[in-house]
């Protein structure tokens, strides 16, 4: 059903982005007054827009839509961010004093410190109950969080003035949390012997390294290859994530002649060529200036969620994805991105010690869905930034985009993450374990045929599971002509019955 909204009047946020005529990302929630209706609720996609009764018009000043905007609308620290830079401070502090001990004056009270780095002439609350900046129930957040005596607020966002994402509690995140995750994971090696889980490892290390890059389109030479897969080994020994670190990730992975020294210095996009000086933007990372407050501002929030007891995909999904989002280097992002899910699971211990997901191999088969969590950031953001191109392919940013970056709501990306971890889990893990399985039974009865050396049995095996259990005439000329008739149908049977086919 579609609303009229000149039938309506604006509240909350949306009152405030109208007043101030303010560029922002299309809002998750949207509230509407009506004079003539009951309250409702319309789902459009993943915005919700819900119309009320006139009794819950909060009146005409800043203060009472940011109270209705926190009531009713929830969090949204880029819609306060951009509101209080337009506010004048007298509509702030005018509002807080009229209700200097309200739950919801003092929530603003601090976010407006908090992110516009101001001191309001209001004195401290010197007694009261103290309010979390964020609802636990809603939100995740860290435990604890740092009681902020000023406005007897407890802290327990996941991030800095620098960057501070958002991630709400949804339907999705909350079906498992990581002892659940876990659990299921030591369930399932626990029908495989030891000694296959550590030969797996290798099989896994290669399988992630190739998915990793083919999401990018790049086939690279075994040396790449093999740089990834060391990578890989040491994703559980270490906590990467700082800038000595991630600068040393960057140039292991790359050409030698694109290894970065620092974060980059020119403004760098994802585009596509489609003709002669003709590209179409899909996405444009932040301005050079910006970069190193954003990455230190990411690094940050890393520390804080590392040692908030936040859940392990919602900490690797803000690290991960918020690193790709920012683009810090000029090549390597994306594998950096991938490598860093490995490494913040292992550092929340979520996966068992001695073994590795094929998350990449689950975002290759998903690619539709991996984009559309790039997506949800990138379109929007798309629409707010002014740029120009020239015909070398040079581009500049030419408004402000920083605060864009700063303050995402992450949940998307976490919901995406999330489902890629539970099919790795439930179907990529079981079906590469029980590949190996196959493999070693099918070897056997290739044995008990013809004593092939190793690598003559890989390369049969590979060829008939190319070609539907059969090894074709042109691969048994090239490669197998010493088989026998008889051998030949053996060989193929095994194959058939080992991965029954």
């Amino acid at each position: 059903m579609e609303i009229n909204n000149s039938e309506y009047k604006q509240a909350g946020y949306a009152y405030l982005i109208n007043k101030f005529e303010l560029n922002t990302f299309p809002l998750r929630h949207t509230s509407l007054i009506s004079s003539n209706t009951v309250h409702r609720s319309i789902l459009k996609e993943k915005q919700i827009e819900d119309i009320y009764p006139n009794k819950y018009w909060p009146g005409e000043s800043v203060g009472d839509h940011l109270e209705f905007a926190l009531k009713y609308d929830g969090v949204n620290l880029n819609c306060l961010n951009l509101i209080f830079s337009a506010v004048n401070d007298s509509d702030i502090i005018e509002y807080i004093q009229s209700k200097p001990t309200g739950k919801y004056a003092r929530r603003i009270w601090f976010f407006y410190e908090f992110l516009t780095e101001k001191t309001l002439p209001i004195k401290d609350i010197s007694k009261g109950n103290y309010t979390e900046a964020l609802e636990p129930d809603l939100y995740y957040t860290i435990n604890p969080g740092v009681r902020i005596q000023r406005q007897r607020i407890v802290n327990n966002l996941l991030g800095s003035k620098e960057f501070c994402p958002i991630v709400r509690k949804t339907k999705i995140l909350n079906k498992y949390d990581t002892a659940e995750l876990r659990n299921m994971c030591e369930n399932i090696i626990a029908n495989y012997p030891p000694e296959l889980i550590k030969r797996a490892l290798s099989y896994l290390y290669n399988k992630e390294t190739k998915s990793s890059f083919a999401i990018e389109n790049i086939k690279p030479n075994p040396s790449r290859t093999e740089k990834f897969i060391n990578l890989l080994g040491v994703a559980e020994q270490e906590d990467f994530f700082n800038k000595n670190k991630l600068i040393d990730l960057q140039n292991r992975i790359v050409d030698p002649r694109f290894k970065d020294s620092n974060y980059r210095e020119t403004q760098n996009y994802v585009g596509q060529t489609v003709s002669y000086q003709k590209e179409i933007i899909h996405y444009i990372c932040p301005k050079p200036d910006d970069i190193h407050s954003l990455m230190r501002g990411l690094i940050t929030s890393h520390q804080i969620m590392k040692e908030g007891n936040i859940p392990a995909v919602i900490h690797a999904a803000i690290t991960a994805y918020g690193f790709v989002f920012l683009h810090p280097f000029e090549d390597g992002n994306g594998r950096i991105h991938r490598f860093l899910i490995h490494n913040i699971l292992s550092l929340q211990n979520l996966v068992p010690k001695g073994l590795m997901f094929p998350v990449s191999a689950v975002i290759l088969k998903n690619q539709t869905d991996y984009d559309n969590s790039l997506e949800a950031f990138s379109h929007p953001l798309m629409q707010l930034t002014e740029y120009d191109l020239d015909e070398t392919g040079n581009m500049i940013v030419l408004n402000n985009t920083s605060e864009f970056y700063k303050y995402m709501d992450m949940t998307i990306q976490a919901e995406a993450l999330h489902d890629f971890i539970i099919s790795t889990i439930q179907n990529e893990l079981t079906e590469e374990l029980d590949f190996i399985v196959n493999y070693d039974n099918t070897k056997r009865s290739i044995q008990e045929v013809i004593d092939m050396p190793d690598k003559q049995i890989d390369r049969f095996i590979q060829f008939c599971l190319q070609n539907k259990g059969n090894l074709s005439i042109k691969k048994r000329t090239t490669y197998f002509s010493f088989l026998t008739n008889n051998e030949l149908i053996l060989l193929e049977k095994a194959v058939k019955s080992g991965y029954k086919l």
